[in-house]
């Protein structure tokens, strides 16, 4: 009684792409032997180290009506004649969830931040749509392949053409959260020829994220944070602002209070000049300025301190209208400023300073001339 030889392997890993049966070299194949191939399966037979014929899924027996181009190679003339030969089976599915990143840094001219280096990774599916090719081409002698090694060789393919791209298509990574769906798109295209040609079809690409070193980031936040401050000279005076209120609430004193009185005070020390010198200019109005003796800043007539040195103001820094001119200087002065004509002269009873064109002293009342 003859024994009907049955051939046929099912994948016993999720990565498995090829087995080879027999793993190493060939082994005896009956005429009228029966070959199962399953579903999302190829079994590619080989004799002599050539490819005779690819076989999809179902049942299948080896005989010259499924092998023709056996019968050139064989010359025995019984039906159940053995031979020497074997078979590869191929997995035909979509191996998805495959994932590559770039090993190294690519190097990308950024029109903002001028030379940057990114790092990206992504998923990516794909399947032999080429079985003798992929055997051929990728597989050669192995008895198992798997997706790993796949895989170590696409991820060094796809960081080269992924360079490309970004060079080709972006200007800046500002821009690359709306860009994502394009150059994955784009990926895909560039890198459909790099997997047909060994016999595979790159089904899906996703780019999940481009970013740049922490360093950079760490800038693009402080950016960022500049942008949502809007106008700094506002946020100082805001921050001056709460920096007095802070140092008008601490009144234990101690280290921590010199601390917080030291910060308000280098804070209000940059705005504070400022604001003064902006608010005596929206109101000089509300009365006439004087000459600081040490700065020459412009201070508000009878204040104690000026506002910008911090140097003590004289006492005897009133103002008057000058006689002539009309123009506000300073009781003190001899000449006014703006029309150059004499101000004071000394009254003959007292001695004091008196304005020029005054017929009494304001200070013993006597008559002047």
């Amino acid at each position: 009684m003859i024994r009907m030889e049955v051939i046929q392997h099912a994948p016993t890993s999720p990565d498995e792409i090829v087995f080879r049966f027999p793993q190493d070299g060939t082994t005896d194949i009956n005429m009228g032997a029966q070959l199962i191939v399953q579903e999302n399966q190829e079994a590619v037979f080989f004799r002599d180290g050539k490819a005779l014929d690819t076989f999809g899924p179902g049942r299948h027996t080896l005989a010259t009506m499924n092998l023709p181009l056996i019968t050139r190679v064989l010359t025995i003339p019984w039906e159940k004649s053995p031979f020497q030969a074997n078979v590869v089976f191929v997995n035909k599915k979509t191996f998805i969830n495959r994932k590559w990143g770039t090993k190294e840094p690519v190097l990308f001219r950024d029109k903002e931040l001028s030379l940057v280096r990114l790092r990206s990774f992504g998923a990516y599916s794909m399947r032999v749509n080429n079985s003798q090719v992929f055997v051929n081409e990728i597989v050669g002698g192995q008895g198992l392949y798997g997706t790993e090694e796949l895989e170590d060789f696409y991820r060094d393919v796809i960081a080269a053409r992924l360079a490309d791209v970004l060079g080709e298509n972006l200007k800046t990574i500002f821009d690359l959260p709306q860009f994502y769906d394009e150059l994955a798109t784009l990926m895909k295209a560039r890198l459909a020829a790099d997997f047909n040609k060994h016999g595979v079809e790159l089904v899906d690409f996703v780019i999940s994220a481009v970013t740049p070193p922490d360093e950079v980031l760490a800038k693009m936040d402080e950016r960022a944070g500049m942008g949502a401050v809007g106008d700094l000279n506002a946020y100082m005076k805001f921050k001056a602002a709460q920096a007095m209120q802070d140092a008008a609430k601490n009144t234990s004193g101690g280290v921590a209070g010199a601390g917080v009185g030291m910060g308000a005070g280098v804070g209000l020390g940059m705005v504070m000049p400022q604001m003064l010198r902006e608010a005596m200019a929206g109101g000089q109005g509300a009365g006439p300025m004087v000459p600081c003796p040490k700065c020459n800043a412009q201070v508000p007539a009878g204040s104690k301190f000026c506002p910008t040195c911090g140097q003590t103001m004289p006492t005897n820094m009133g103002t008057m209208a000058c006689p002539f001119c009309g123009k506000p200087v300073s009781a003190s002065a001899k000449f006014c400023p703006e029309c150059g004509k004499a101000l004071n002269t000394s009254c003959p009873t007292c001695g004091k300073p008196v304005a020029a064109g005054a017929k009494f002293c304001p200070e013993c009342g006597g008559k002047i001339g």
